[in-house]
């Protein structure tokens, strides 16, 4: 028999085992020296008040054992095991691969950017010389754009897929097991390589194959069927293909688009980085003068309507730093990640727009690639406004809702530098005014959000794909393409690693049940 039992917890005792332990037992009605296994099912901190954790422990009856047995995603293959190849090695890529291996396929992967430790020279070199390595950057490489992007799992697509599976085998290459018990998981950008290339070894060890610096470059389609890849290495035969490239990967829609494969312009949202003083954002949230030893960097999401469009955070990273996440020469782009510890002194988040398809007729965008050259004339006007490299256009917070250009600006994380620009001259206008009286509506709801201690770092545009693939709702083949199978976050399903990592999974099931392998999901 197990009990789970509710126990609101003062911070400094939330992770004492032996307190929760005394508690735990005296909620499920057992003595102090019973015999009892307590284990933590969830934690949570509630700030609304004086902050408090709320745990769920589970209280397992003397002598019963609670299960502890895991998935290993991991078998041996065969010489004759079936091969599918992967395009991609970002969440969706790597799950994908991962689940193969588990139901006896061999998955070959295909990225064309470098391996974890390759690419900290090029994101050393983007951030000091402003040189744009368009393979191998924040967002192409091993493990994508969730390696160096935080490492943030928490999702409500629970619906997409078992998220529990997946938090449990990032457990199984390495991840803090405190993922499984946390309401909103964070691994931390310091420990996701680690994490990924033990994921790489898993797969190389299991018989599958990985190829860095190996782009894709064509699709040979027979009587609407794949047959080949073309890479910048030769050509692979190719029976069936998971394309699990990123939301950056734009030469890839276009070869599509010239291709006449189907492909369907897609909402996104698209806005700033706003960076406070994370001491600040800890006084607000936490109502103290200093947090101390026992409470989380403080976080915060907020949400209003402006004119029926959503402005909304997006990726708050408490204790962060804002990085240069360009794929080209000549744009700009922002991101945020945070360290495990999350101890550095600024707090960023995204803050952003709903773009729907039809703001974008003005600007003269239509067709399937609408989207995404809007989000791309907005980086380049930011990158053409902050001098041509890698510095971002920034400004004051106050001086944002005011419009106009600040005189200085504030100490930022952003490496490669900040210009002054008046941003509100720079952003589409209905970006620009709903972004003002959304840190209006913000600043009366968090008070002392709003000040000119806080530095608006634009762009933020790279929230989700602006570009969906379309695939039949069954077999998640594209309706065009018969083995072609469109995959996470660059194909519009999903938004963040562990959705992406869940709609992996979930597309391997559907290609290992089209060679006739059960998968019993």
């Amino acid at each position: 028999m197990v009990k789970r039992v509710s126990i609101r917890i003062r911070p400094e005792e939330a992770f004492d085992e032996q307190r929760v332990r005394s508690i735990a037992l005296k909620k499920a009605g057992y003595r102090p020296d019973d015999p009892c296994e307590v284990r933590i099912f969830r934690r949570s901190l509630d700030a609304r008040g004086k902050p408090v954790y709320q745990l769920e422990v589970d209280v397992y009856a003397p002598g019963q054992q609670p299960d502890d047995t895991t998935e290993n995603p991991l078998t041996k293959l065969s010489s004759e095991s079936p091969e599918v190849h992967i395009v991609g090695m970002g969440p969706a890529g790597l799950f994908a691969a991962l689940r193969l291996i588990q139901l006896g396929i061999k998955p070959i992967i295909i990225d064309r950017g470098k391996d974890v430790r390759s690419r900290r020279r090029d994101l050393a070199l983007l951030t000091r010389s402003h040189v744009v390595n368009e393979d191998s950057n924040y967002c192409f490489g091993e493990g994508g754009a969730g390696t160096y992007s935080d490492g943030k799992l928490y999702t409500r697509s629970l619906k997409r897929g078992d998220v529990r599976r997946v938090l449990e085998w990032f457990v199984t290459f390495g991840a803090d097991p405190n993922i499984l018990v946390d309401a909103h998981p964070h691994i931390g950008t310091n420990r996701l390589p680690q994490i990924i290339a033990s994921i790489r070894e898993g797969i190389l060890e299991s018989g599958g194959e990985v190829k860095f610096e190996t782009k894709l470059v064509d699709f040979d389609v027979v009587e609407n069927r794949i047959k080949s890849i073309t890479t910048s290495n030769g050509v692979d035969l190719a029976g069936r293909v998971i394309l699990a490239t990123g939301h950056g990967a734009r030469d890839v829609f276009h070869l599509l688009h010239a291709k006449a494969i189907s492909l369907e312009a897609k909402p996104f949202a698209l806005g700033v980085r706003v960076e406070h003083p994370q001491a600040l954002i800890d006084r607000i949230q936490y109502r103290c003068e200093e947090r101390g030893a026992h409470l989380p960097a403080a976080s915060y999401a907020l949400v209003h309507q402006v004119n029926g469009k959503g402005v909304y955070s997006f990726c708050m990273c408490p204790g962060g730093i804002i990085a240069p996440c360009a794929t080209s020469p000549g744009e700009v782009v922002t991101n945020g990640w945070s360290p495990s510890r999350r101890n550095n002194p600024f707090a960023n988040s995204g803050m952003v727009v709903s773009v729907e398809l039809e703001d974008l007729k003005p600007f003269g965008f239509e067709g399937p690639l609408a989207a995404l050259e809007f989000q791309r004339m907005v980086e380049q006007r930011c990158c053409e406004a902050a001098g041509g490299q890698q510095h971002a256009p920034a400004q004051r917070l106050t001086d944002f809702i005011a419009g106009v250009q600040s005189v200085d600006l504030p100490s930022c994380s952003y490496k490669p530098g900040l210009v002054s620009v008046n941003l509100r001259t720079l952003l589409p206008a209905f970006i620009g005014d709903r972004l003002a009286a959304g840190f209006e509506a913000f600043g009366r709801k968090m008070k002392g959000f709003v000040t000119p201690e806080a530095v608006v770092v634009a762009p933020e545009s790279r929230t989700s794909s602006p570009v969906r693939i379309p695939r039949d709702p069954v077999s998640l083949e594209h309706p065009d393409v018969k083995g072609l199978y469109p995959c996470g976050e660059g194909a519009g399903y999903a938004g963040g690693i562990a959705s992406a990592a869940m709609d992996g999974i979930r597309v391997a099931n559907a290609v290992a049940e089209s060679l006739g392998v059960q998968s019993s999901n």
